[in-house]
Order: structure tokens, then sequence, then C-alpha cells
């Protein structure tokens, strides 16, 4: 048996149902492959934050992840290579975060992409993939027997030991450490006092504050403890153990862990959530072999916790509106090429954060608690906190495209907007994932090069109470690929030239 497809998804992790939902809006017919019969059971991440954050809300789905989760929040402080970043001396946060099972995260993602026309099949493995100059083909082992799907493209989405990445080519380089982490969230066991300030009191070791504790043996680590709530804790140990993640840990083996990093035993009970996990910093070489494309961790793999979900979510917001302009055959020479260049790019920026953590995280000798405690003071001046939070929520990122203006390649910034037909704002432009062309400043000459492109975007003029630029082209990820400075001349032939290079010919 044969079947056809835009594009086949294999993997319905956060990552292929992001990229099932973001293809979907742009008018294509994704076929989502998965190759466990039912979501796993072994949970994974346990939030969102940064950057996608806000795409999410410029989408209008955000309130969906809020009614099964939690607020999108602001947290105080954050843990980064076994030291707080405290955000409070801020008047505004950098990063904001919502606390989320990822299979909650999956089932928003999922009945949002079957609502838009995806479908996701369960249960159907992907054996073998080839391509030629037209299509991909891969061969699928289903609950029915095997059979066989083709399409223009395939986008690899099943994970950081991804069997189509290998079958693709795709070298993945890097690095694994000797080392196994293992979260929990508890209930702690009769004879552990909880203090005011939210330490613990431990029988046989006394007070331990909040955060990290370090010992010859590897780190524990809790967040402020209140009194009949269930708690945060967190171990690491070197281990070159290889543990399968269809074996889940339990509550006995959180236990032991936390015992031979402390020296005591300290009693846990009633777990609402149990997984370990290893660190690995490694990124594919290319993120495309021909009509073969990698997103989340089939490309990337980050060593460190709260960034690995939230950086595969992004690369299939920029990858999908280039996947279906190909599909529909109107893509610029070049456009499903810039994929690899800008998602790279971010990977490599995030790749640095990480691994930098690495250093701060790993080393147990007093030059690396001198390191630590200078990091702490360097982080007391506003301006590197700000830096800091930016770099860590993904805000920072400006894919390198052409022009001189700030906003170009950034994130474009939800404005507030006045128009002849009421208040609006960028996010509610951005829900159809449409290009957009703002003018925010009365540029007839500029709207009049738009207008040889409304085929492909939507053009508004508005009004704002803050003015960055005075007009901006938006890209359906959101990304500002052109702008024109605030009551200054722009050549309507740069315009030109960025509508053509990222929307093909004009009409």
């Amino acid at each position: 048996m044969r079947v056809e497809a835009d594009v086949i998804i294999v993997g319905a992790g956060p990552t292929g149902l992001m990229l099932a939902s973001e293809l979907s809006l742009a008018g294509v017919r994704p076929l989502v492959l998965e190759r466990h019969s039912q979501r796993r059971a072994t949970p994974k991440a346990s939030g969102l934050g940064g950057q996608i954050l806000q795409l999410l809300g410029y989408r209008g789905i955000l309130d969906r992840f809020e009614a099964v989760g939690s607020k999108n929040l602001v947290p105080a402080s954050l843990p980064w290579g076994g030291v707080e970043l405290d955000f409070t001396p801020l008047p505004e946060s950098p990063m904001h975060a919502m606390p989320i099972a990822q299979a909650l995260v999956e089932d928003v993602l999922e009945q949002r992409a079957v609502e838009l026309g995806a479908e996701v099949l369960r249960g159907h493995a992907v054996v073998a993939v080839r391509q030629d100059d037209d299509t991909v083909t891969a061969e699928v082992r289903g609950p029915e027997g095997a059979y066989q799907v083709t399409a223009p493209y395939l986008v690899a989405c099943d994970g950081g030991r991804s069997s189509v990445r290998a079958m693709a080519g795709l070298a993945f380089p890097g690095t694994t450490y000797p080392e196994i982490n293992r979260f929990a969230t508890v209930m702690v066991g009769d004879g552990v006092r909880v203090l005011d300030n939210g330490a613990l009191d431990i029988p046989g070791l006394g007070r331990v504050e909040w955060g990290f504790t370090r010992t010859d043996r590897g780190v524990f680590a809790f967040g402020p403890a209140v009194e009949g709530r269930p708690l945060s804790v967190f171990t690491t140990e070197d281990e070159l153990t290889e543990y399968d993640d269809d074996n889940p840990m339990t509550l006995e083996e959180m236990r032991i862990s936390i015992g031979r990093v402390l020296g005591v035993d300290v009693p846990i009970e009633s777990p609402t959530r149990l997984s370990r996990f290893t660190f690995q910093a490694r990124q594919a070489e290319s993120y495309r072999a021909g009509r073969i494309l990698l997103a989340g961790d089939a490309a990337h793999l980050f060593p460190a916790t709260g960034v690995a979900l939230n950086a595969g979510m992004l690369d299939t917001v920029n990858l999908a509106w280039k996947l279906a302009a190909a599909v529909q055959g109107w893509a610029p020479e070049g456009l499903l090429d810039s994929y690899h260049r800008e998602r790279h790019f971010a990977g490599v920026r995030t790749m640095l954060h990480t691994q930098a953590q690495v250093a701060l995280r790993r080393a147990q000798d007093p030059a690396a608690d001198a390191l630590r405690a200078v990091f702490r003071e360097l982080l007391s001046d506003r301006p590197a906190l700000e830096r800091m939070g930016a770099f860590i929520a993904g805000s920072d990122v400006r894919y390198p495209l052409t022009g001189d203006h700030h906003l170009i390649g950034g994130f474009a910034p939800d404005l507030t907007l006045h128009t002849d037909d009421g208040t609006t704002s960028i996010a509610e432009l951005m829900r159809t994932a449409r290009p957009v062309f703002l003018d925010l400043a009365d540029r007839p000459e500029l709207r009049e090069v738009a207008q040889e492109w409304a085929h492909r975007i939507e053009i508004h003029s508005g009004k704002t109470d803050y003015r960055p630029a005075d007009a901006v082209l938006i890209r359906p990820d959101a990304c500002v690929a052109w702008a024109a400075g605030v009551d200054e001349p722009a050549d309507p032939a740069d315009l030109r030239a960025a509508l053509t290079t990222w929307f093909g010919a004009a009409q």
C-alpha cells in the first residue's frame, strides 16, 4: 500500500506536533508518524519558557496551555549552572516560564494540529527512508502491516537518537557527559522539618539550604520548601551506567541517589514526577540532506535543562512556512536552505550558554567555587543580569539578515496598534501565520511596493504609542525581515529586494 502526503513528520513529540500545526496553518497537509502506540509515561520536559511563550501568544493559543497547566509566570530566580539567577532587582524580567508537563503540551498541540487538518498515526514506525530528485519515500511498519508513504519532504522530529538522521547520513558530533541527573516531585517524609525560610532540617545532617548543595559525591538541589506541599528535588552524580528510557525511574532509585550524594537517608514519598536524564552537547552539522530535514532533538541536544523543548518548537516555526512555500511551488531560491542557516545559528547560541553551565556545574574544586562566586557578583549588575536573562530566553537571537536596522533578524515586538478599524496588536496580526507589512508612519511609497505582493502578504497601517520603525516587514515566524528607520528616508528598492528574497516574485 502507498500513501501520499505533502510532508511526512517522523515523531509526535512537541516538535513534530508543533510543526504539524504550523504546516497546516500554511495550507499544507502533513502526516505525523509516531512509533509508540501511546504517549510515553516517562516524563521529560516540565515547562515552557522564554521566546516560545510569546510565539504561542502570537498564534492565539497560549490560553490553551494555561487552561491545562499553569499561568505564564515571571520566576523570581532561575537555576543556571549551579548558580541561582535572581531577577528581582530588574524592573521587568527578561524571562517568563510556564510549568506544564510535556504530556499536556503534547495534548494541546495534537488537538490543535488535528483541528487544522493534520493526521497523526501512532504505532507506525519508520524503518527506512529513501529519496530521489522529487520525493521522499518512508517504509513504515504499522499495526496492520508494512506500507509506504511518499511526500515531497520529510522532517525528522524523532529525538536525540533519531533513526531518520542516521538513515539520511547526517553527522551528529558532540559530547556525552558522564553524569546522571534525577528529578522528582515528592513529599518529604517523617523526621524532615521544613524551616521558615524554605530550608530543610534533615536527621543526621542538619540544616540544608534550598538551592544547590555540593558534596564530593555529587549535587543535591531543591526549591524553597513549603510545609505540606510537594517539593522538587534533584541530584547529579557521575555515572557510566546506561539507563533505558523505557524503564522509568522509581521512588526508591531517587531516594538511594539522594542518600549517596548527601551521605544520609532522606525519607521521601508520594511522587508526582520521577525522571532521569543525561546531558549531551551535540548539534547536527547540517539540518538538511536533500528532501530530509531535522528539527528539535534530532538536530541538537543541549547540556542543560529548560531549553531543548523551546528550541525545538522554535525550529518548527522557522521551518514550516518555508517548507510550505517549497511544497506549494513558490519558494524563492535559497529559502528552504535559510532554515539551516538561521536555526543552526540559534542552536550555536543556545549551545554556548548551556556549555557554559557545564563549566560552572561540574567543577567541584575551590577554583570552581571561586568562579561561581565571581559569576554571582557580576550578575548583581543590572545590565549583565538583563543580558543573561535574554540569553536564556532566546530573545537575544538576531538572525544574520541583510539590513542595519536594529529590529531586523529579531522577534517582532508586540506593539498595540491604533487603526481606522479600532485597536489591534502585532500579536493578533500574527495569528494566521501570514507575512505582514505594517506601515506605522503613513509611508505611501512603501505601501505601494508592498501592494505588489498582496497575494502573499497582509498589508496593514496603524499608529502606535511607541514607534521603533516607520514600517516593518514581518515573516510568518514573527521575525522582522526588513524595517525602515523612524523619520528616515527608506529606499523602496530595499523593501522590494526583501519581499523578493522571502516571498518570491511580485504579482
